[in-house]
């Protein structure tokens, strides 16, 4: 979870989506009793994706072109840590069907990176979620722990556990029924180094970070948090929100004004995916 505006600086699993280092990370598990195996159509087309950097490191999109018309891309983070199942069991949601209602509703298409801990909690939501063409699911690794140390107090996940934490939640949503999660990465709390770039690039996933934090996480003034989002947007403009209703109450209401104010502005909602297709070298 994102606390600041800090933050800006055999087998025949389909792993395709993740780059070719996971084509070997084995089959998700089969389905729990009683519930059918999802239908996994085939995509469209391969996503877009940026070059890796130096070194093979996975590179890092912000925003999409200021020059190609007024779009703008709101995701949304699902986040659950690892040692949170407990609170969990006691009641707290980590989820929030309103606003992806809201969203639905309002035809809003929208980015959601998920942790897989979060998909393994609501198996059936991220199963929705990655049916419906509306919404694009990517990668938050499965744990929801830091990939660097001083991360908004996170617990940190080792350099040698990095790769196969975002394994692990590859197939933690491959399991609840995401047929083609994207290949695209969200860093817990958006902190990374060169490590954890080399580390995650070996899987062939663009790192995705934002230009505009909106301050849903914590927070209880939902007139704030939307004047933050309206005062940051620009064309191609990544918005940085979360679903998670105990950490962010006030995202449902957020949407709901700032969707129909950016529309009257002239700008028009997308998913990453076009925004880095759109963008000069992606491939």
């Amino acid at each position: 979870m994102i606390r600041s505006v800090r933050r800006l600086a055999g087998t025949t699993a389909v792993c395709v989506a993740l780059g070719a280092a996971l084509a070997a990370c084995g089959s998700a598990q089969a389905p729990q009793a009683g519930r059918p195996a999802p239908a996994r159509p085939a995509p469209a087309a391969k996503p877009p994706t940026l070059p890796a950097g130096p070194g093979g490191a996975a590179p890092v999109f912000f925003h999409g072109p200021r020059t190609r018309g007024k779009t703008v891309a709101l995701t949304f983070d699902a986040d659950m840590t690892a040692d949170q199942g407990p609170r969990a069991a006691a009641g707290e949601h980590f989820d929030n069907p309103a606003l992806i209602e809201t969203l639905r509703r309002l035809k809003v298409p929208a980015t959601i990176f998920m942790t897989g801990r979060w998909a393994d909690q609501y198996p059936e939501q991220a199963h929705s979620l990655g049916g419906d063409p509306q919404f694009e699911v990517a990668n938050h690794s499965f744990s929801h722990y830091a990939f660097t140390d001083d991360c908004y107090g996170l617990p940190t996940v080792s350099a040698a556990n990095m790769k196969s934490d975002v394994q692990r939640a590859h197939t933690a949503l491959l399991r609840a029924g995401v047929p083609h999660p994207m290949p695209y990465f969200r860093f817990p709390g958006g902190c990374y180094d060169q490590q954890a770039l080399r580390a995650v690039g070996k899987l062939g996933v663009t790192a995705v970070q934002w230009d505009v934090v909106s301050g849903d996480a914590f927070a209880t003034d939902a007139d704030a948090v939307t004047k933050q989002v309206l005062d940051g947007v620009k064309p191609g403009s990544v918005v940085v929100m979360h679903c998670t209703r105990s950490a962010a109450p006030t995202t449902d209401e957020v949407v709901r004004t700032v969707v129909p104010q950016l529309r009257k502005q002239g700008y028009r909602f997308v998913k990453v995916s076009e925004l880095i297709g759109e963008t000069p070298g992606h491939r």
